[in-house]
């Protein structure tokens, strides 16, 4: 991993001490290799060729130069358009991937909320993969059997616990996703679009257990298209264009942001 020289420290600037971060980003970045197609691989062989190279692929920036904190016990929003680099950003956090440029610390145990069915085997029952998925997420075995009980009732499942994962709907992956991670003692939560399926009533009760969360100063970071979620539960939004931040501050001042760049992208896209 390569690391920039030292910057700024955004903490700084928000006038808080750096020792209460719960996370500290500076100048991170995170590209990805694509590879052309192979219709393209000729024309782009040639030119490259031309230039003095012999590339088939190219760079995608993912992320570019983020620098933030977050204070712990505050709830964050990131949102932004597909593909602005919300869920890198969240994969960087719980270094699922590494940054090729600045630095990430993330202080205390985190729990992950990222994409359905991350972490779980298919091939066994649910009630194994609460022990396996408890165990990636820091628990031992003694306090994932302590807290099986619980998991279990939260998930709703009832004697499907006992069924392969395979068999199971979107909306019972979200169920048994929800009940382990929220059931972890951790610092930093960090949830992505999770609220997103599941019934109207599942959805009110995973909001309640993330009031919970805040009441007992837990860090939470919350990636999700549905403002009104972000308007309600977060103290902070930050919108991401294209891999960079363009708004940080109070969610209502963000979220116009967002509409008015969604509004201009509408407006190209009718000129066209």
């Amino acid at each position: 991993m390569k690391i920039m020289p030292a910057i700024e420290d955004t903490s700084a600037k928000l006038g808080v001490d750096p020792t209460s971060n719960a996370i500290l980003i500076r100048g991170a970045s995170k590209k990805y290799r694509v590879y052309y197609e192979k219709s393209e691989n000729i024309k782009y062989l040639i030119i490259n060729l031309l230039k003095g190279k012999a590339d088939r692929h190219r760079d995608v920036w993912a992320l570019r130069d983020v620098s933030l904190s977050i204070r712990r016990g505050e709830t964050v929003g990131i949102i932004g358009e597909n593909g602005s680099g919300k869920s890198t950003l969240l994969k960087l956090l719980c270094k699922i991937l590494l940054p090729d440029t600045g630095t990430i610390d993330v202080r205390g145990r985190i729990a992950t909320l990222l994409e359905l069915g991350s972490g779980f085997s298919m091939e066994i029952s649910g009630r194994k993969n609460i022990f396996m998925n408890a165990s990636i997420l820091g628990l031992s075995r003694k306090e994932a059997r302590e807290r099986l009980g619980e998991i279990i009732d939260f998930s709703e499942l009832g004697d499907y616990i006992n069924a392969p994962i395979k068999t199971y709907s979107s909306g019972m992956l979200v169920r048994l996703g929800f009940a382990v991670a929220i059931n972890v003692e951790a610092d930093v939560f960090l949830i992505d679009e999770i609220l997103a399926v599941g019934d109207e009533r599942f959805q009110r009760k995973c909001l309640e257990r993330i009031r919970d969360m805040q009441r007992r100063q837990r860090t939470i970071v919350l990636v999700s298209h549905n403002v009104a979620t972000i308007e309600e539960f977060c103290s902070r939004a930050i919108l991401l264009h294209e891999g960079r931040i363009i708004a940080d501050g109070e969610p209502g001042r963000s979220i116009d942001e967002y509409r008015k760049l969604q509004a201009s992208r509408s407006g190209a896209q009718a000129d066209a």
